[in-house]
């Protein structure tokens, strides 16, 4: 199975959220805050804290990342949700 490295995921990520702005930085050693935002006005649309995560992961805990983004992105903004599926 392939690892990817922190900056290698946060890149996997920023591809899956597109058109959607992507920004993923670590807060602590073993934890992350994820923020979408909108590109053409930068407002953020969500941010997570406190997501687990290392510097190397599998593609399931960046399907993890993922999934735990979208289901926030989903309860504070539906329609942005329903925009970024589709």
């Amino acid at each position: 199975m392939n690892k990817l490295t922190f900056p290698n995921a946060c890149q996997v990520m920023r591809w899956h959220f597109h058109p959607l702005g992507f920004q993923g930085s670590m807060d602590a050693p073993g934890s992350m805050v994820a923020r979408l935002f909108d590109r053409a006005t930068g407002e953020t649309l969500v941010a997570v804290t406190g997501i687990p995560c290392a510097t190397v992961m599998n593609a399931p805990d960046v399907e993890r990342i993922i999934e735990a983004v979208e289901a926030e992105l989903e309860a504070s903004s539906p329609l942005y949700a329903f925009a970024a599926a589709g």
